[in-house]
C-alpha cells in the first residue's frame, strides 16, 4: 500500500508551484509568450464589436425589412417599374433612420423584357416544359420554334457531332453543374456556339447542383454578330436528363418553343447610397453593398437583396449605437448587376476622382446564409491588418480571412486599385435558388441574416476607424 505523503510535504508542493506559476507570468521570455494577450486591433475594439453583435442579433429587424422589401415589390429586373419604385422606398426608409447623404446616383441600364413563353415536348409523347428565357435572349419566329432536339453534353461534343447533325435542331446543352464558373459558360456561350453549326435554338441544363423541376434563369453572353442570333432558353436539370435518356434509346425528340422577349432602349436606373459620414476624414471612404437588381423570376431576397439589406442594416445599426468611425461608411445598393453590371461601373465613373481615397470595397453577393469570413485582395500588409480585425468575428464563429475576394459590382474600382473584400457565407444551397421562381425570403434565417449584419458593421467600422488607413499594393 502506498502511503500519502505527509501534509508538510503536500504544502510545500503547493508553495512551489505557486512561486513556479508567479516566476512564468513575472517572466517575459517565458509565460508571456505561452500565454499571449489580444492583438492590438482586438483590444481597441473588442467592446465595440460585441455591443454590434449584441445588438444586431437582439432581434430580426433586418429580416423583417427585407421581407417588407420583397412582399411590396417583388422581382426588380432592371428597367423595371417596380426596382424604381423599390429604389423609391429604400431611399425614403433611409432618410427616415437617419442616414446621411442618402441618394440615388443616376446610371442608365439595360431593358430587356421576357414576354410571355412556353416550352412543350410534342414527340415521342405530349409534356409541358417549365422553362425560362435567358437574359439577353431574342424572341422566336411568330408562331414559335418546333424541331427535333440533339443533346450534347459540352462544347467538345458539340463540335464532334457537326453541321451534319445540328443544322436545324434545337441544341441541348446537358451539363451537370460541377462550379458555377465553369458550367455558367453553357449559359453564356451555347447559343452562338450552337448557331455556327445552323441549330435554330439553344436549350441548357439549368445550371444549379440541385433542382425540384425549377428552371433557373441568368443572362447570356452578348450575341456573335458573325452567326445568326437565336432564341435560348433553360430547362429544369430533371427534363434535361429525360431527353437525354430518349436519345440514348434512340427515340425522335420534338420540342416546340414560344418566345416572346424583347430588347428595349436604355432606361434611366439608379445606385441607391446611405452614409454615415466621418467624424475626422470624411473624404476618406469604406464603401460596401450588394445590388438592389434581381431577376424577374422569385422576388430576390437571396440574390441580393438580403446582401444589399445586410450593408444597409449595418449602417442604420452604427448610427443607432452612435459609433461613428474616423472615415465615411457608404452603403450601396448597385443597380443592374444582373444583366449588365452597369451599377458598378456607373460608381467608379461617378467616383473616379475619389478612388485614391476609398480605403476599402466589400461585397456581398452569395446569399446571407451561415457566416464564414471575409474574402480579401489586397496587399500582404493590408491583409495582415485585415486577419486581425477578423478576430473581432469570433464570437459568430466565424474569424477567418480568406486569400481572394472581390465581386462584381466592386470590380470595376477595383480594377483601380481598391482593396476589395468578399463576404462569404455558407453557400451549400445558393445555388438551388439562384435565378429561380424559389428566392424568396421564406430561403433566408432570420439569425443568420442578423450575424451577417453584425460581420459586416464590424468589419466596416473597424476599416473606417483605425488610425492609419489600409497600405495598398
Amino acid at each position: 500500500m502506498i502511503q500519502p505523503p505527509a501534509p508538510s510535504l503536500v504544502l510545500m508542493r503547493r508553495l512551489l508551484a505557486l512561486l513556479a506559476l508567479l516566476f512564468l507570468a513575472a517572466a517575459p521570455g517565458l509565460g508571456a509568450q505561452k500565454r499571449p494577450g489580444p492583438n492590438p486591433v482586438q483590444r481597441e475594439y473588442q467592446a465595440a464589436a460585441d455591443r454590434i453583435i449584441a445588438a444586431a442579433t437582439a432581434d430580426s429587424a433586418a429580416w423583417n425589412k427585407l421581407a417588407e422589401l420583397t412582399d411590396t415589390f417583388g422581382n426588380r429586373l432592371s428597367g423595371s417599374a417596380a426596382l424604381e419604385r423599390a429604389i423609391d422606398w429604400i431611399i425614403a426608409r433611409m432618410k427616415q433612420e437617419g442616414l446621411e447623404n442618402v441618394r440615388g446616383e443616376p446610371v442608365m441600364v439595360p431593358h430587356w423584357v421576357r414576354g410571355e413563353e412556353h416550352a412543350e415536348l410534342r414527340q415521342p409523347r405530349y409534356q409541358n416544359l417549365p422553362m425560362l428565357g435567358l437574359g439577353g435572349s431574342i424572341a422566336t419566329p411568330p408562331g414559335g420554334i418546333e424541331a427535333e432536339v440533339i443533346v450534347v453534353t459540352s462544347f467538345d461534343d458539340l463540335k464532334r457531332r457537326g453541321a451534319a447533325s445540328v443544322k436545324d435542331r434545337i441544341v441541348l446543352y446537358d451539363v451537370p453543374f460541377t462550379n458555377y464558373g465553369q458550367t455558367v459558360q453553357y449559359r453564356a456561350n451555347g447559343a452562338n456556339e450552337a448557331s455556327r453549326l445552323g441549330a435554330v435554338a439553344s436549350l441548357i441544363r439549368s445550371v444549379g447542383p440541385y433542382g425540384l423541376r425549377t428552371p433557373h434563369t441568368g443572362a447570356m453572353a452578348p450575341y456573335d454578330t458573325s452567326v445568326k442570333a437565336i432564341p435560348a432558353a433553360a430547362i429544369t436539370m430533371e427534363d434535361a436528363a429525360m431527353l437525354h435518356r430518349m436519345q440514348d434509346r434512340s427515340q425522335r425528340i420534338v420540342v416546340r418553343l414560344d418566345m416572346s422577349a424583347q430588347m428595349l432602349p436604355d432606361a434611366p436606373s439608379r445606385n441607391v447610397i446611405g452614409e454615415i459620414v466621418g467624424r475626422e476624414k470624411p473624404d476618406e471612404v469604406v464603401v460596401f453593398g450588394g445590388h438592389i437588381d434581381s431577376w424577374d423570376v422569385g422576388f430576390g431576397a437571396m440574390d441580393d437583396a438580403g446582401g444589399m439589406m445586410t450593408a444597409w442594416e449595418a449602417v442604420r445599426l452604427l448610427h443607432q449605437l452612435g459609433l461613428r468611425p474616423r472615415r465615411t461608411i457608404r452603403a450601396v445598393g448597385w443597380t443592374n448587376e444582373e444583366n449588365g453590371g452597369r451599377g458598378g461601373q456607373g460608381y467608379r465613373d461617378a467616383h473616379r476622382n475619389e478612388l485614391d481615397k476609398h480605403i476599402a470595397a466589400i461585397e456581398s453577393d452569395g446569399g446571407t446564409f451561415k457566416f464564414q469570413g471575409f474574402g480579401f485582395n489586397g496587399s500582404d500588409s493590408a491583409y495582415a491588418i485585415v486577419r486581425q480585425i477578423g478576430k473581432l468575428l469570433k464570437p459568430l464563429g466565424a474569424d477567418t480571412i480568406f486569400k481572394g475576394g472581390g465581386g462584381a459590382d466592386i470590380g470595376p474600382i477595383m480594377q483601380l486599385g481598391v482593396p476589395g473584400m468578399s463576404h462569404n457565407v455558407d453557400g451549400t444551397r445558393y445555388f438551388w435558388y439562384h435565378h429561380t421562381p424559389a428566392d424568396n425570403v421564406d430561403k433566408i434565417d432570420p439569425r443568420e441574416l442578423a450575424e451577417n449584419v453584425a460581420a459586416m458593421a464590424i468589419m466596416a467600422y473597424v476599416l473606417a476607424d483605425l488610425p492609419d488607413r489600409l497600405p495598398r499594393k
